[in-house]
């Protein structure tokens, strides 16, 4: 199988200044001012990441949401890359009910007909999307206010402190979610999670890309590849079957690269009708090594390239098959179907159901730790 390749990641650099100069708009147009409100009796405020070749990262406290993310196509200039909303009140559910570029807990992805067994016992979880839990549940983390830290012009820190009982979770849960915008151009994001009971924990964030930069443009003319040569089959509600299957000879196979449209509309196989396009976990041939690429996406209009690497055994592609054209996202650019795509790097959905697949139980005295990076080139 063969894969594109970065040089080793340099180390951050401290290069520009935290917030737009003189409390102006960031370079993507936002302006910060429109994101300062509360949720949940917590503050919530944008937070601007740049370095020194003029990359920009925008992220909200709220739900860890990466809010924009202006990123160099190969005419030099530069394109914001992913949806989202000009304003925080825009991101609340009672507006938009929308998990656009969050940091998701605790668990992402799905959990059978909610039922979470510990130890012998069964927890029941809310359930919030055809009958299962997904996400974390109706108020998963995507949902509540993080603690912020900006140490330096590269880094921000988030920490979420959930109770115990949170969406009904067991265990009183401590996670950080550390954003880092590297000299390289990648975006580094670093997870870890501890908790004083047994409990589960899977976090991943649901970027939806857009590498033209255009979002009235769908990504069917985007060029995937997936390092994988499996994936994990769903039923007609999205939930994994427990099966493993090759993904060679089907519209499954990303080992070599293709446009992304190619084969999200053909329902005659049943995974893609299943799936209303693309929304399955392939599994990674990658075994956790971080230096090898997950997953490779390139736009053919701008010539933006992305290239996935993570320590998770798994990543949802899911091809933007339910945007429907009723959501208007930044500059009121209206968000039709496919116009962004998503590469959740996770363990598989359903884990805890499933003990043959990667755990994702956590212990008191243990410590949950996910990486995964997000780096940038241009042709």
């Amino acid at each position: 199988m063969r894969l594109i390749h970065l040089a080793p990641l340099a180390a951050a650099a401290i290069v520009a200044a935290c917030q737009p100069a003189g409390g102006g708009l960031t370079k993507s147009g936002l302006d910060p001012e429109k994101f300062k409100s509360e949720a949940g009796g917590k503050p919530t405020a944008l937070y601007t990441l740049s370095n020194q070749n003029g990359m920009e990262a925008c992220i909200t406290n709220y739900g860890g949401r990466i809010v924009s993310l202006m990123v160099p196509g190969s005419d030099g200039e530069l394109r914001d890359v992913v949806l989202g909303f000009d304003s925080i009140q825009a991101y609340f559910p009672e507006n938009n009910q929308t998990d656009f570029c969050a940091s998701i807990g605790r668990y992402a992805n799905r959990i059978d007909h909610g039922r979470l067994p510990i130890d012998g016992d069964t927890v029941q979880l809310p359930v919030n999307n055809f009958g299962h839990c997904l996400h974390g549940g109706p108020t998963g983390w995507q949902y509540q206010v993080y603690d912020a830290a900006q140490p330096d012009d590269t880094t921000l820190v988030l920490t979420m402190h959930s109770p115990d009982g949170d969406n009904n979770f067991p265990g009183n849960v401590t996670a950080t979610v550390t954003y880092t915008l590297r000299s390289d151009n990648s975006l580094a994001i670093d997870y870890s999670a501890t908790t004083d009971a047994p409990t589960v924990i899977n976090m991943t964030n649901h970027a939806y890309f857009c590498l033209s930069g255009d979002p009235e443009r769908t990504v069917a003319d985007d060029v995937l590849q997936i390092n994988a040569a499996t994936y994990t089959p769903v039923d007609s509600t999205y939930m994994t079957t427990g099966e493993i299957l090759p993904v060679a000879g089907t519209p499954m196979d990303f080992t070599t690269p293709k446009p992304v449209g190619r084969d999200y509309a053909l329902f005659d196989f049943k995974q893609v009708r299943n799936g209303n396009g693309f929304d399955h976990n392939w599994v990674l041939a990658t075994e956790g090594d971080i230096t090898l690429p997950a997953a490779v996406l390139t736009s053919p209009e701008s010539g933006v390239t992305l290239i996935v690497y993570t320590t998770e055994p798994g990543i949802q592609f899911y091809s933007g098959n339910f945007l429907d054209g009723t959501i208007r996202g930044k500059r009121g650019k209206t968000y039709v179907q496919h116009a962004g795509l998503c590469l959740e790097t996770q363990h598989y959905p359903d884990s805890p159901n499933k003990p043959e697949w990667p755990s994702t139980m956590l212990r008191p005295g243990e410590t949950y730790e996910s990486h995964t990076i997000f780096a940038f080139s241009n042709n």
